[in-house]
């Protein structure tokens, strides 16, 4: 991984004459971890902030210790400004202070929270506390800095306002300082310079910073035994037939990589509410109870957001378990005992975007290499028909493909039974060959006394069935083809981007926070709030709720008794060119689209189409919904 490291004392020299060959550094870094060229603001920061660090350093007769600038959080994209690394001068061992810099001059408590702060000259409030900001930056490179396994006090954090003075942060003070994170500011300048010197030595720094970076990385013992409780405390599932065979099936392959240093993959593919994601907790937390080192990744923030707030709610720590699959770039090759990839339909060509820069993008490797060299034992829980983006390619073909280049055992295991849609698999076996993904053609849907099919006229008829069975007790939620617009909110308020007919509903909301009443994009799903909006497959793709309401736009209708997809009617900017998805692809891709939003609902789904034929198409069907 590349770094910006320096001296202290040579960091200072920089500031004091020609700072530009430290910004350039910096910079440089920034394009190669493809983070695109650093604007203006953050550039200014640099030059406000860095020299302020270097400064009290120097004046601390701290000048040999090693200051690594804007360090990456291990298999995050999370900076920290500073990682200071040098020699503790009561023990002698190693010693590190993460130091988050702020430029604000004010700042105030964000509506008497005691945890949120609105400061002056922020793009975007309310932030978090700086001290609670740094704190849990210090108690995540103790989670997963290896090296700092039989050391933790070794590492602790620091917030330094330089620019305010006590009185332009008063109400900052409510938070007291703990062992993880401290604020200063620059009128206590010279407490913060005392405070540096109680951690570390004037002494060479550059072994302990040496040891810091070439450690391993991965979950920390403590990390495994609070997430080992989180998950066991919230663990209520109960394995069936071939989800108990698939998670022995890993369970004795971790034993056997153990005991025999050799590598398998595992893979288990089912249907919507087979059973993947329980089964996937229910190793993450088995393992975590016997200290195998083990995370959870998907593709899907909506996903990993949510599985972190209901798996790791009441602890940060835990949540830092789940990962994306873009977290493995670096990642230390078998560094991991374990990797879950749950949802790995979701694994795209490269870990890159088109943000990240083309010499960056020429050197990348597949993504699946990528998360199979990560783990001695990955596993790949998956639904080829989930396949939903151009680039997507989790298939059986390709994660064996890879597999045997590297001469890998791969065993499989194959979900039958049902646990979404009511258990009905004569619904998901409706859906399938609805849309033509499986064989045998459309058939009408005869009824099943655990799950209920409707048809109706109008989006408002829709809303309305849905808001019926709210007012019953059950869950529902609104989704369509990715047919309209999406636009961006205005002045807090989500645009009805959705119009059919008079009818007018905006899409969910982009945000990563709440609007008002309206949460945050990822928890769309599962958060009060988003009944008024229309999910797409982005967001609904591996949730469920009790009703699924669904709408099918002119994206794909039927003509004559089949279906025709029409991509000029598709909004979704990742279908846009014919020469990166071909007409072919998008049929497909379409299909599976529609295949996840038919499949979201536990107790029952109503649908409703935009054009009137294939309204009538799915009527006939649905002779005894």
């Amino acid at each position: 991984m590349q770094v910006v490291r320096h001296s202290a004392h040579t960091l200072a020299n920089y500031a004091s004459h020609d700072f530009s060959p430290v910004e350039e550094s910096l910079a440089d870094m920034f394009f190669f971890h493809g983070l695109g060229v650093p604007g203006a603001g953050e550039r200014q920061s640099w030059r406000n902030s860095i020299p302020q660090l270097a400064s009290v350093l120097a004046d601390a007769g701290l000048g040999q210790v090693e200051v690594m600038l804007e360090h990456r959080l291990p298999l995050t994209s999370k900076r920290a400004d500073a990682v200071l690394a040098g020699v503790h001068p009561g023990t002698g061992a190693p010693s590190y202070v993460v130091v988050e810099l702020k430029q604000w001059a004010k700042a105030r408590r964000h509506e008497d929270s005691d945890t949120l702060v609105d400061a002056d000259g922020v793009a975007y409030n309310p932030v978090l506390h700086p001290s609670l900001q740094v704190g849990q930056y210090a108690r995540y490179y103790r989670d997963f800095v290896k090296g700092l396994d039989d050391i933790p006090d070794a590492l602790v954090g620091a917030a330094y306002l330089h620019n305010a003075n006590d009185s332009g942060v008063a109400d900052l003070w409510s938070v007291a300082p703990s062992a993880d994170g401290r604020m200063f500011t620059g009128q206590r300048r010279g407490d913060f310079a005392e405070f540096l010197t109680s951690r570390l030595a004037p002494e060479d720094g550059a072994r302990a910073a040496d040891d810091f970076l070439s450690s391993a990385i991965a979950p920390s013992k403590q990390l495994l035994k609070v997430a080992a409780a989180e998950i066991r405390d919230r663990e209520q599932f109960v394995l069936l037939d071939e989800q108990k065979v698939a998670y022995e099936l890993v369970m004795r392959a971790v034993e056997t990589a153990r005991q025999a240093d050799t590598k398998e993959v595992v893979i288990v593919t089912g249907g919507p509410g087979s059973g993947k994601s329980v089964i996937a907790l229910s190793l993450l937390g088995e393992l975590a109870r016997q200290g195998r080192v083990a995370l959870h990744a998907t593709g899907s923030r909506s996903f990993t957001q949510t599985m972190r707030k209901v798996a790791g709610k009441g602890s940060s720590s835990t949540q830092e378990l789940f990962k994306y699959f873009n977290s493995f770039m670096d990642a230390e090759k078998n560094g991991l005992e374990v990797l879950i990839l749950d949802e790995a339909h979701r694994i795209r060509e490269t870990s890159t975007t088109r943000y990240t820069p083309k010499a960056v993008r020429e050197q990348a490797r597949p993504q699946v290499d990528e998360l199979m060299d990560a783990a001695r034992v990955p596993v790949f829980l998956l639904d080829e028909h989930q396949v939903v983006k151009p680039g997507e390619l989790g298939t059986v073909a390709d994660i064996r493909a890879h597999a045997a280049v590297r001469n890998l055992p791969v065993r499989q295991v194959d979900l039958n039974a049902q646990y979404r849609a009511g258990g009905s698999a004569a619904y998901i076996e409706w859906v399938l060959r609805l849309l033509g993904l499986s064989d045998g053609g459309p058939m009408e849907w005869g009824g099943d006394d655990a799950f209920s099919v409707e048809v109706v006229d109008s989006p408002l008829e829709l809303e309305a069935r849905l808001e019926s069975k709210r007012a019953e007790g059950f869950s529902a939620r609104m989704t369509a083809g990715f047919c309209w617009s999406w636009s961006n909110a205005k002045n807090g308020a989500l645009v009805d981007d959705v119009v059919i007919d008079g009818w007018r509903r905006p899409w969910n909301s982009k945000e990563d926070r709440r609007l008002g009443d309206i949460p945050p994009s990822a928890l769309w799903a599962s958060e009060p709030g988003g009944e008024g909006q229309v999910g797409c497959v982005y967001t609904a793709q591996g949730f469920e709720y009790d009703w699924n309401g669904m709408i099918f736009g002119p994206d794909l209708v039927i003509r004559d008794g089949r279906w025709v997809s029409q991509r000029e009617y598709n909004k979704d900017p990742s279908f846009k060119s014919r020469k990166a998805v071909s007409d072919e692809a998008f049929d497909r891709n379409v299909r599976n689209v529609y295949k996840v939003l038919l499949t979201r609902g536990m107790v029952g789904t109503v649908l409703y189409s935009t054009d009137d034929e294939t309204r009538e198409f799915l009527r006939a069907l649905v002779t005894l919904g």
